[in-house]
């Protein structure tokens, strides 16, 4: 039964194809025609895609208005490289205003955060161009001497917060794959993997470690990824993807291109607070977790990772922040551009790095991220590399308000007997020093 749907699709798919270019002196025709032969691959995609199925052609999508920016004249028809999010939002409306919402579509204005000036500054432009902008998103620039008015500094890229002549923000093609924007494509892990990954943000490492990743790789074929509903524990339930958690729909809540509206903490920053309105956050995504875990399950994860965040937070983040701080205004420092200094470097790589491997670790049901490849590193940091260089410069202030930390009962240990320490461990004194965290 399958197979006789799946030709009679495939027939169907053809049949409309055909229709749409047989007219060789239409504009649409000329399209396929011309790219049929010269980017095969490209007009496959597009054939076997639901765009195709439905009659939508390269001029619904590619056509310019008069007076577009980036609108040039080819083979006598008005149209754009570019589709941004604005075009698609003329069929897709409601996913394109939750895009508009998200965080991903704010992710281009890390061309003005330290991140892209490390990029420029400390490497260079093309490094800036090809990996900062090429997940974040360029600022798309027009080249009136180029043939598609597009400056190549800035084109191709399919940044998910590129920033479009048009004025909007993003890029569905991040996700949506052109020609074909395969449904199945973007609810696998796989389509994240591109951004997502590495020392500061390894969520496709994470993911693929915990047991979600594991299911999921081990039952692939059974996870109905091309459905045209897919609704978690009603049809699929073997495992969830990132789409899943983040964006998909549950029997009580719709599909959402807004990544954040299930984030109740934010792990990207240096000191992690939560969300707005955090509460509803986290119970849309209890709401997830609660298809396939009981209720105490996932209260209990969060109970865990309240703790944990709060540790982060408590014990290096808000001291190496105040330690920072007090190090930049002391005017202490031998070099006067930002990352010109040993310690920048290291405070740097202790939030932004090991700092956000910890949270989304233990988010994500990963413990070797959330150890090892975590609080291991940050520990390491901040107790060999970080304070020590503050403490470097002699100042005064700084040296009195690291000594000031390392007399924290959290950070106590530092200085004392191996045995004292053990004895507190099996007494549990050392763990209850940590206790109120779990109540915060």
């Amino acid at each position: 039964m399958k197979r006789f749907l799946g030709l009679t699709i495939l027939m169907m798919t053809l049949a409309l194809a055909a229709s749409a270019f047989a007219t060789e002196d239409s504009v649409a025709g000329k399209c396929m025609t011309c790219h049929k032969e010269k980017s095969p691959g490209l007009y496959r995609q597009w054939q076997m895609s639901n765009h195709a199925m439905h009659n939508v052609t390269c001029l619904d999508c590619h056509q310019a208005a008069r007076g577009d920016i980036d609108g040039f004249m080819h083979e006598g028809a008005l149209i754009a490289t570019l589709v941004t999010p604005k075009d698609c939002g003329v069929c897709h409306k409601k996913e394109a205003d939750q895009v508009d919402a998200s965080h991903h579509a704010t992710a281009g204005l890390i061309l003005d955060s330290n991140d892209a000036y490390l990029a420029h500054a400390a490497g260079g432009a093309p490094a800036a161009i090809m990996g900062c902008e090429s997940c974040h998103g360029s600022k798309v620039q027009i080249d009136e001497n180029s043939p598609n008015k597009l400056s190549m500094k800035s084109w191709p890229n399919s940044g998910i917060g590129r920033l479009n002549p048009d004025g909007s923000k993003g890029a569905c093609t991040a996700c949506h794959t052109r020609h074909a924007f395969s449904k199945a494509q973007a609810r696998r892990p796989e389509a994240c993997s591109k951004c997502h990954l590495g020392p500061d943000h390894p969520q496709k490492e994470i993911y693929e470690e915990s047991k979600h990743g594991n299911a999921y790789f081990t039952h692939i074929d059974d996870m109905n990824l091309a459905a045209d509903r897919w609704v978690v524990g009603v049809d699929y339930f073997e495992a969830p993807t990132c789409a899943t958690c983040h964006m998909s729909a549950t029997s009580t809540q719709t599909v959402s291109h807004d990544v954040g509206a299930r984030l109740s903490w934010n792990l990207r920053a240096p000191v992690s607070k939560k969300m707005e309105n955090w509460e509803q956050k986290r119970a849309n995504m209890m709401d997830v977790c609660q298809n396939c875990h009981g209720a105490q399950f996932a209260k209990g994860h969060y109970y865990q990772l309240d703790a944990l965040v709060g540790l982060y937070n408590d014990k290096f983040a808000v001291p190496a922040k105040k330690v920072m701080d007090l190090v930049k205004s002391r005017g202490v420092m031998e070099n006067p551009a930002a990352f010109s200094n040993e310690i920048e470097w290291e405070y740097w790589e202790l939030w932004h790095h090991e700092g956000r491997r910890a949270r989304h670790g233990a988010a994500m049901f990963a413990p070797d991220y959330t150890w090892w490849h975590g609080f291991y590193d940050i520990a390491h940091n901040f107790y060999f590399k970080f304070l020590p260089s503050a403490q470097a410069y002699g100042d005064p202030e700084v040296n009195a308000l690291v000594d000031e930390i390392l007399a924290d009962p959290m950070n106590a240990w530092f200085n004392r007997p191996t045995g004292e320490i053990k004895a507190d461990i099996n007494s549990g004194v050392l763990p209850a020093i940590y206790e109120n965290l779990f109540t915060k």
